[in-house]
């Protein structure tokens, strides 16, 4: 694996250790009282499903408390491991590191996933030489974050392509913020972009780039990312943490139930009501959120393939970790067998758009 990932897996690690040590998370509002705020990290443009769930009504009296944007799953479940936020989310793959090297945490809900809307592609321009896998070596390839779902996506097609370990080292990696990922591309300041879901239909939709490949061609529809919670929250907030969870799941079902162009609408809605002074532009272009299973439940499956990944490539020992010990679906209200429509409870405005 490229020297940069093992620095970010190292990271990972020692903050394994300190959120173990430590064991901090939201202390509850007081003798027998559960918290009913949730700190958290938003994303620069975007509209996250908790952000929706809260917009829809879904958390009721839980309220959720904006405390800065990241850019970063890897850094957002660190800080939830050190309980500077509530809740956290990041690919599976970083989940799984962080799990292993002591946090005491536990995913919850699925919240991004692969499908044939929402995908994350290697993009390149259109003239460009790149047309291969072989072709990467010696090239910058523009992600949000090291060591996490994009390293990932681009360790497996190099080596489904062939390239040896010494190979695969001489491609890299580097951090690019994904809102500047598309200009980074066209001045030619990195040879590859990864670009997904609004940001990457909005550059297509610009022209002059092309595809090279996509998480979705390699591994098809899955849930790729998950929200976590340290136990010690989860111990002494069951019923904010189920608030929490039910509340995503209905808004992950609210999307998929409600047409697109409300989806789309209510999301707009809600950057304009923060009053970031954030472009919306690109939220014209959202499709889905991608997650595989009903109301973001979690299975084996969207564990295993990334601690078999780590194994294989000696970040953690055969054994260390067992996918049905990383999460649990206990604080999921929604039916798993029944993909309902589900209705947002009356909001104080009087247009209810969103996404």
């Amino acid at each position: 694996m490229p020297a940069t990932s093992r620095r970010q897996f190292l990271a990972l690690a020692a903050v394994g250790v300190a959120a173990a040590a430590c064991g901090r998370a939201t202390a509850s509002g007081g003798a027998g009282s559960e918290t009913k705020k949730l700190r958290y990290q938003g994303w620069a443009g975007q509209v996250t499903l908790p952000e929706l769930a809260e917009d829809l009504g879904y958390f009721g009296d839980v309220k959720l408390e904006w405390v800065g944007n990241t850019i970063s799953g890897p850094q957002d479940i660190q800080s939830a491991a050190t309980g500077q936020i509530d809740f956290g989310g990041a690919f599976n793959g970083a989940v799984v590191k962080l799990i292993a090297a002591g946090a005491p945490v536990k995913a919850v809900i699925s919240y991004y996933g692969v499908d044939e809307a929402a995908y994350n592609g290697f993009y390149v321009l259109e003239d460009s030489p790149i047309r291969s896998a072989r072709d990467l070596i010696g090239k910058k390839i523009g992600m949000n974050t090291l060591g996490a779902h994009s390293e990932a996506i681009l360790d497996i097609y190099l080596q489904r392509n062939g390239l040896s370990p010494a190979e695969i080292a001489k491609v890299e990696p580097i951090v690019v913020p994904p809102v500047n990922t598309d200009q980074s591309i066209r001045q030619k300041q990195i040879e590859v972009g990864v670009l997904g879901g609004v940001l990457r239909d909005k550059a297509l939709a610009a022209g002059g780039i092309r595809p090279l490949f996509s998480d979705y061609d390699l591994l098809g529809r899955f849930s790729a990312g998950t929200y976590v919670i340290t136990n010690r929250f989860l111990k002494q907030n069951p019923n904010t943490a189920r608030t929490f969870v039910t509340g995503v799941a209905k808004a992950i079902e609210w999307t998929r139930t409600t047409p697109r162009e409300e989806v789309i609408a209510r999301s707009v809605e809600i950057v304009k009501k923060r009053g970031r002074n954030e472009d919306t532009a690109a939220l014209k272009f959202w499709k889905s959120a991608g997650v595989a299973e009903t109301g973001g439940r979690i299975t084996d499956e969207e564990f295993k393939i990334w601690v078999d990944w780590l194994v294989e490539h000696g970040d953690i020992k055969a054994g260390q970790v067992k996918p049905g010990d990383l999460y649990t679906n206990e604080f999921n209200g929604y039916p798993a067998s029944a993909a309902a429509a589900v209705s947002p409870s009356p909001s104080p405005s009087p247009s209810q758009s969103r996404s």
